[in-house]
């Protein structure tokens, strides 16, 4: 869609803002609202229940996402700002998270998060503009601008409401928020779509996977009960061996010592790359591949690390934290050694690396990793359980065959869903933009239908 701009438009004074439609004015956003007018008294009874709204229940789009019921007694100390009808909240701190919402029809015991400034609109301003008017690109951007502190910026409140807006007659400001909540929502519409359509490539992906590590490319091949209740039948020349019987090593980055000692013992930094050091981070979901943002290690943590040298192709398996994360090793560009929560595998010929990550990525090998799990708090896979989980081996030109397989298929789906991502991202930028385009009076929206 196209649309008019307005017939006449004037400097708005801000250098930032540029021109504005002639009749429309330029004003700080203080001068046509208030701000925290409301806090939750301190004399308020333990016992009342509130619902509490936090910076991480809040996002520029969705809104608020969630609430949190909950004892006055037991809420945070920052569980304090009352909200009514008609208010929008925008967050102060870690504003680049850009957590902004709407206000309406409020349960009587809402409350906000100390970390958002609460606006409420005076008389000239309609709340619904309001709202598209403070998720406005140029204005978050301006808010972000003046945030201060790197790790977690923010503004102050009445920094905030100084920032300039443009406020054009109220019927207008009704029109192009009744304009915009109809276009955003169709937007968002498609956007949901291929959310949708995303999320069922990912399934088809896990079911193609599946099938070929556990029944093989071959139809019509005979099949045998693998003995094993939630595995079923697999082909008849197949064969279920623990995953000991492909081990040919597994240590882990404590092999030279205690966690203590290791921790005393090792040097890691940013600095010149002696040694890569390796950790789950620093590799990607996918098979293969390291991230940037490596650290590393000097001379001495990589003689005292040395036994966790890789080389490329080792399997690489998460033993605390995050259950079922499984790793395929890249070759190397330089010496690498393992860091912590990974354990180092290297198998023996009668297992591929490249078909092992296939079958832990998912279901039923990937349930073997969780079954394995004997922690009741933080997940912990031992060593012994490692070496106990079960796996199908086909042959080795078979498993061959099957990773040339699965890479080709992926290939396919990592393909639609980058399409879909990108669809994704072109309306969210045309969502800002129409949004920008429309509250700065860029273009007419007046009549429109």
């Amino acid at each position: 869609m196209s649309f008019p701009r307005y017939p006449e438009y004037k400097d708005s004074g801000v250098e930032w803002l540029g021109e504005v439609p002639g009749h429309w004015k330029a004003v700080p956003l203080k001068t046509v609202s208030t701000h925290n007018d409301d806090v939750l008294d301190e004399s308020t009874t333990p016992d009342a229940e509130i619902a509490y709204v936090d910076i991480s229940s809040v996002d520029g789009i969705n809104g608020i996402k969630m609430k949190e019921d909950m004892l006055f007694s037991a809420a945070p100390s920052r569980a304090r700002r009352r909200v009514k009808h008609g208010d929008v909240i925008v967050s102060t701190v870690r504003t680049y998270l850009k957590a902004i919402a709407r206000i309406r029809d409020p349960e009587e015991n809402l409350v906000v998060s100390t970390g958002f400034a609460v606006i409420r609109p005076r008389g000239e301003l309609a709340p619904d503009f309001l709202g598209h008017l403070v998720s406005a690109g140029f204005f978050v951007d301006q808010v972000i601008a003046r945030s201060t502190g790197v790790s977690y910026p923010a503004i102050n409140a009445s920094e905030l409401v100084a920032i300039p807006v443009p406020v054009p007659p109220l019927p207008e400001q009704t029109q192009i928020a009744a304009f915009l909540d109809r276009e955003t929502a169709k937007i968002d519409a498609l956007v949901a779509e291929q959310r949708r359509l995303m999320a069922l490539l990912k399934e088809k992906r896990q079911a193609v996977i599946s099938h070929a590590v556990t029944r093989g490319l071959n139809p019509d091949a005979p099949m045998k009960p693998s003995g094993i209740e939630w595995l079923g039948d697999v082909p008849a020349h197949w064969t279920v061996l623990p995953l000991r019987r492909s081990i040919q090593f597994l240590t882990d980055y404590e092999a030279n010592g205690s966690f203590a000692d290791t921790k005393a013992n090792v040097k890691i930094d940013d600095g010149e790359p002696h040694a890569w050091y390796v950790r789950a981070t620093d590799l990607e979901q996918k098979r293969f591949g390291i991230v940037e943002g490596n650290r590393f290690c000097d001379e001495a943590s990589y003689e005292w690390l040395r036994k966790t040298t890789l080389f490329g192709g080792e399997l690489l398996v998460a033993k605390r934290g995050e259950i079922g994360k499984v790793y395929v090793m890249p070759d190397v560009e330089c010496r690498a050694t393992l860091a912590p929560n990974l354990y180092l595998i290297r198998l023996n010929a009668i297992l591929t690396p490249s078909f092992a990550w296939y079958w832990f990525s998912v279901d039923p090998g990937r349930a073997e990793l969780v079954l394995a799990d004997k922690s009741t708090t933080i997940g912990a896979l031992y060593k012994d359980d490692a070496r106990s989980m079960l796996i199908v081996t086909p042959s080795i030109e078979e498993q061959a065959e099957i990773v040339k397989f699965l890479n080709a298929e992926s290939a396919k789906f990592d393909t639609l869903t980058a399409e879909a991502q990108r669809a994704i991202d072109l309306l969210q930028e045309r969502r800002t933009a129409l949004i920008s385009a429309a509250v700065t009076g860029q273009i007419e929206v007046r009549g429109v239908v």
